[in-house]
């Protein structure tokens, strides 16, 4: 994943600009990067720092000795090095971008047989997706016109945000809007941000969101469209699920909110079906997993709790190391118990998704091993059959890698996936049998997803404007 933020004003741009693109370091963790444009001199600047092993604050806190402009833009990556300097036909401006390009092999080389003639390679041999994505834009002879080629070419999703060479900022929401882009407004300018809260915390106001594909580009003094919205929307419902942060809002849905509305229907259906009775405390799988267990102990009236704390002053996220037996072990190292709140009581938990389980086993086993009596499980989110594809939001790069699936083939081989829909309905027997083959694996009592009407409900939007093919498969 990734975010980016930009900011036209007519003061100095890169304080604000730093500060609000470091409000979107929850969405990667690989390169953080900025650039500005001074009129008076300087012109475009750039500068990317590998953020793995340190946040993007760090890295950056003394980029306002180091740049300056009336214009910047910001990117976090968990991909490619950004934002890019390009010189082009279109002049010379920065770019970055936030998705995923599944045809990106193709593209590149219609580019070369098109006359491009060559792009750089980074170390993997890969291309960087700006820069692919530059060359269809530098193919048009208006950005208008090369943004809208590149959103029909791509394959994937690709927001833009373009810093020209004469202080203006294009953004380009994705074709089907799979990801938001925000547009706010101050006394001194415009912005842009995935984030609203980001700008809302530095004194802009919310103008609009744009629509799928929709194009704009912001001076200080205001804000002129480029390219239209399409109609179709597909936005990604895992945003409100998992990994949108809690103060946003997107297209007017307030995540921490949907957050409580979705536990709430998850503890009406336990409620309805009689299952997990006997419950001492509801708590989250920290720390998104927390306002889904808020909505639960709000609608069961059972006490919420937190019987165990992470401890996160050292290792903010449990994936920092590069590899997982070392991340594995620093989610260990992170839960501190409360023997009280564990010890003798039965445990129902609620966990934003299970995509793979590895590290919710080893949670389950650490609250067995401190006392507790049993362990319930419930998933935020409906069970993940398919990996997505046009964000990469999760680290399972396999279908296979998925415990769902997984569990599936053990049970009945390859001819159970022509039965998904089955495995994911709680109703249906194959759907019992899988739920019950994942609680014998890691040792639930109990086992439960949320519905996908009952995902659907909590956001409040309407289905067929949702993107919820790693839920049931349809594009």
């Amino acid at each position: 994943m990734g975010g980016f933020f930009g900011i036209a004003s007519k003061r100095d741009a890169v304080s604000d600009v730093f500060y609000g693109t470091d409000y979107h370091s929850h969405l990667g963790t690989r390169r953080g990067g900025m650039a500005a444009y001074d009129a008076e001199g300087l012109g475009l600047q750039r500068d990317i720092h590998n953020i793995q092993n340190s946040p993007f604050r760090t890295k950056f806190e003394r980029i306002t000795d180091e740049m300056s402009g009336n214009s910047a833009i910001g990117c976090i990556s968990d991909y490619d090095p950004q934002p890019l300097l390009m010189r082009s036909n279109l002049g010379t401006y920065a770019i970055c971008i936030i998705g995923v390009i599944n045809n990106a092999e193709e593209l590149i080389q219609h580019n070369l047989d098109f006359g491009t003639g060559q792009f750089n390679a980074m170390t993997s041999g890969k291309v960087n997706s700006a820069e692919l994505v530059a060359a269809l834009i530098n193919r048009k002879s208006t950005f208008a016109d090369g943004i809208r080629f590149a959103q029909d070419s791509i394959d994937g999703t690709a927001s833009i945000l373009i810093l020209k060479d004469d202080g203006g900022i294009i953004a380009a929401r994705d074709r089907y809007g799979r990801l938001p882009v925000i547009i706010g407004k101050s006394k001194d300018g415009h912005c842009v941000s995935f984030e609203s809260f980001a700008f809302q915390k530095l004194g802009y106001e919310t103008v609009k969101e744009l629509g799928p594909g929709e194009t704009v580009e912001i001076t200080a003094d205001g804000i002129s469209e480029i390219l239209p919205p399409r109609k179709e929307m597909r936005i990604c419902a895992f945003l409100w699920t998992y990994y949108g942060y809690p103060n946003s809002t997107y297209e007017g849905k307030n995540v921490e909110t949907m957050r409580y509305r979705n536990g709430g229907i998850l503890a009406k259906a336990d409620a309805e079906s009689k299952t997990a009775a006997d419950i001492d405390y509801v708590s989250g799988v920290p720390d998104s997993g927390t306002p889904h267990a808020i909505g639960y102990a709000n609608e069961s009236g059972i006490p919420f709790a937190r019987p165990f704390i992470k401890y996160t002053p050292t290792w903010a996220r449990s994936f920092t190391p590069t590899n997982q037996r070392d991340r594995n072990k620093v989610a260990k190292m992170k839960q501190i118990a409360i023997h009280e709140l564990i010890e003798g009581k039965n445990l129902l938990f609620v966990d934003d998704s299970i995509v793979r389980g590895t590290q919710l086993k080893e949670t389950v086993e650490f609250l067995y091993d401190n006392g507790a009596k049993s362990v319930h499980m419930r998933s935020a989110c409906p069970p993940i059959m398919y990996s997505c594809k046009y964000l990469n939001f999760s680290r399972a790069t396999s279908p296979m890698e998925l415990i769902t699936r997984k569990t599936i083939v053990e049970l009945e081989g390859e001819e159970g996936l022509k039965y998904i829909d089955e495995y994911s309905d709680a109703s249906t027997e194959r759907g019992k049998r899988m739920r019950q083959a994942i609680c014998d694996k890691f040792n639930f009592a109990s086992l439960e997803f949320q519905s996908l009407e009952g995902a659907v409900e909590a956001i409040g939007i309407d289905k067929c404007k949702l993107c919820t093919y790693c839920w049931d498969g349809k594009e």
